[in-house]
């Protein structure tokens, strides 16, 4: 998943000890339910959005099934959607729970704090209904608005305990004559009818239903459909830009894993004044996306969407030991979420290179970006940060497994390749594990990842490698690796201005969510909670004011005061601080114009996607 975060600090870039959405993770498991002892069958949901129930941005849901005797049954809703690596407990957004058989009221009772406990009076069918509460703008939870909404299936679709989640289910959709639906999840034929073979199937298909856009175009020969959110918002030239890219992307993801095993893929994407840059959940042939308008016409926007399309092969299917089977009562670990969203990451640029999308000068600027993130959020293993997130920790590390995952692809790509002279790439190491692994109907584990990256590389031992940059903190070997492919980091150091506190973008203003002990804040006085107004003379709007914050006073002298004012409690409070400076050292990704002919071919098989024969 790829989330909107405001890495950005008072003085430093990107995740330097910086401003960071903070959320409401919560890892902890729910207590378990009493397995039920009746089997349900033929289960059925409706979902029901339409002018009345968008007036209360409500989604209201309908389960029913057969059971086979008068045992309880004890429907639950997800905690979490795969992707989306944090704890939500939909069933807080459930009220107005009712359950009927023979179209009378039947008893139930809560199980536990997202479950419900049914008691069918006799053998036969039996109804629940719920209102969802559609009012969160975020890709793995569902909102509306007067003539649209979206939503997941973890939000809506409870599931029988104690069943398994093989079960075949339909869903019905009820919405306005003249709204659309949009969903990856297989038609029944009729208007608003769907079946899944699977629950995990059914929770995988986020639906649009009412205004938006909707066009479909052969792309590889498998049919995309995009739908955009609200009309009008993706049109024209913009919309043929997209689609173009789409087309160019598609092959070279494709090549990495030999095949392309949807039938058609679908894009939701919703544009959202306001929003803080672009966010999107993958799902296993589709994916959900919510972005700012102004990154229509930015290099941002294929990213993401190569990014998560990229998914339905990386996580969807081939994914951490942890994460197969998917559990949805708890949290799950996984020391490998940086193979899962940072290797991701890093062919989401391969494909927008390898498809002509952007040139190499951009790859390199993708690479130098994310060397700035991962120097700024300071020491920190990827292992360690793959299994934090789940708890998004506030200290801007939250999410570095992203960019910092994404280098560690481009280290281990040329390191096959220079063990083995371009023969072979990290190309065939995704091939290989999606082939054994998912093919085989099981999750890898470390010792598969690592065993299949040293046989990519010849039999090469990658154990030093892992001790040091994945489980260890030692700063990646810029100058040492990135020469074998033909790359250079150019080295420049920079004095920054750093007040160092954390803040986040909310719908008050620029919020102080942490202050770090011993800081310029802490001895301002800001405290959590604080609302920034100014900074020195630069009016605080959003959080893009810390890049003029770092203009403005990287040159300033030793002992420079600024003056900060705050709200707090609905007063304004006037304070100051010295600004510290640290001096930092920066990376720019370049290529060597003294590259050898090894490395030079090297570096062409990255951004082609091929190897030598």
């Amino acid at each position: 998943m790829t989330r909107a975060s405001a890495f950005l600090a008072l003085g430093l870039a990107v995740a330097a000890a910086g401003f960071t959405a903070v959320t409401k993770a919560d890892a902890a498991s729910p207590p378990a339910a009493s397995p039920p002892a009746a089997s349900t069958t033929d289960v059925q949901y409706r979902v029901t959005f339409d002018r009345t129930s968008a007036a209360a941005r409500t989604i209201q849901v309908d389960m029913s099934f057969d059971v086979s005797s008068t045992e309880p049954v004890v429907l639950s809703i997800p905690a979490w959607t795969p992707g989306s690596y944090e704890l939500d407990n939909f069933a807080r957004y459930i009220s107005g729970f009712s359950a009927e058989s023979g179209g009378a009221p039947i008893d139930w009772d809560k199980a536990d704090y997202d479950s419900w406990r049914v008691h069918p009076p006799a053998v036969g069918r039996v109804t629940v209904r719920f209102d969802y509460r559609a009012d969160t703008l975020d890709t793995g939870m569902a909102d509306s608005r007067d003539d649209f909404a979206f939503f997941n299936g973890a939000n809506v679709f409870p599931y029988p305990e104690g069943q398994g989640f093989d079960f075949p289910a339909r869903v019905s959709v009820t919405t306005e004559s003249d709204w659309l639906i949009a969903t990856a999840m297989e038609s029944s034929g009729a208007r608003g009818e769907y079946k899944a073979g699977s629950y995990h199937d059914l929770v995988d298909m986020p639906f649009f239903v009412g205004r938006f856009d909707l066009d479909s175009a052969l792309v590889a020969g498998r049919w995309y459909r995009l739908g955009t959110h609200p009309e009008g918002a993706l049109a024209g030239s913009d919309r043929e830009r997209l689609w173009e890219d789409i087309q160019a992307m598609a092959a070279p993801m494709a090549d990495v894993f030999g095949e392309t095993p949807w039938d058609d893929y679908t894009i939701l994407a919703l544009f959202e004044d306001g929003y803080p840059g672009g966010s999107a959940l993958e799902h296993q042939n589709s994916h959900l996306g919510i972005y700012a308008p102004g990154l229509i016409q930015s290099p941002v926007l294929p990213l993401v969407v190569a990014h998560e399309i990229f998914h339905a092969w990386n996580v969807k299917r081939l994914r951490p030991e942890e994460l197969w089977p998917y559990a949805y009562d708890r949290s799950q670990p996984t020391t490998l979420l940086w193979v899962s969203e940072g290797i991701t990451d890093y062919y989401a640029d391969l494909a927008l290179v390898r498809g002509g999308i952007i040139e190499p000068e951009m790859f390199y600027r993708l690479a130098t970006f994310k060397i700035t993130q991962t120097e700024d959020a300071g020491p920190i293993a990827l292992e360690d940060a793959s299994l934090s997130t789940w708890i998004e920790p506030d200290d801007g590390t939250a999410f570095i497994y992203y960019p910092k995952g994404s280098l560690a692809g481009l280290l281990l790509d040329i390191l096959i390749r220079d063990a083995t002279d371009n023969r072979s790439s990290l190309d065939g190491v995704m091939r290989d594990l999606y082939r054994s692994e998912f093919k085989a109907g099981s999750g890898f584990t470390e010792e598969e990842w690592w065993d299949a990256v040293s046989r990519a590389a010849g039999g090469r031992s990658f154990d030093e490698f892992r001790e040091r940059y994945i489980d260890g903190r030692d700063p990646y070997p810029w100058n040492e690796i990135l020469p074998l492919g033909g790359m250079t980091a150019a080295t420049t150091t920079q004095r920054q201005p750093l007040i160092d506190a954390q803040i986040e973008g909310d719908g008050e203003g620029v919020r102080v969510t942490s202050v770090a002990a011993g800081s310029p804040a802490e001895a301002a006085g800001i405290s959590p909670g604080d609302y920034v107004l100014r900074v020195g003379e630069i009016e605080v709007e959003d959080t893009s004011f810390a890049a003029e914050f770092r203009r403005r006073y990287a040159e300033a002298p030793e002992g420079t005061l600024v003056e900060i004012e705050l709200l707090r409690d609905g007063r304004r409070i006037t304070t100051e601080t010295e600004i510290e400076f640290r001096e930092s050292a920066s990376y720019r990704v370049e290529e060597d114009p003294d590259a050898s002919d090894r490395a030079s071919r090297i570096r062409d098989g990255i951004l082609t996607g091929t190897v030598q024969g």
